[in-house]
């Protein structure tokens, strides 16, 4: 059987963006850069062109496709890290408003007759992981 290459493997390993948990996809794709060798945080730095549109293109590549348009527009890393941050990342006063609503979520959480069982474990279970 014929082995992949490092190149590939890097790729299918790839942590993608899962808009509630963005602090925790920022670390895995630092760690996912400082592993892959290609120097991509030190991209400013060295000013290399190809490192650079590396960078750019793994960054847009980690974000779920009905995202990737909307920041497209940013043309160098540096700034598309910025914009991902702003958006999923929030600030502490945007988080514990995003934590109140799901606090409220969680009280007024009730199932409709036509979910099963199933169905509603599901939903709670997916609020409650977004509290913790």
């Amino acid at each position: 059987m014929e082995s992949l290459s490092p190149q590939v493997v890097a790729a299918a390993i790839l942590p993608i963006l899962n808009p509630n948990e963005f602090d925790m996809w920022k670390m895995r794709i630092e760690q996912y850069f400082l592993l892959t060798d290609y120097s991509l945080w030190e991209v400013q730095q060295r000013l290399a062109k190809k490192n650079e549109l590396k960078a750019r293109e793994t960054l847009l590549m980690a974000l779920p496709d009905k995202h990737q348009s909307k920041f497209n527009i940013h043309k160098d890393a540096k700034s598309l890290m910025e914009a991902v941050e702003k958006r999923f990342g929030g600030n502490k006063i945007t988080k514990k408003v995003q934590k109140t609503l799901l606090k409220q979520q969680y009280e007024n959480f009730s199932g409709t007759s036509s979910e099963s069982l199933d169905q509603i474990h599901d939903r709670l279970q997916k609020l409650i992981s977004q509290l913790e």
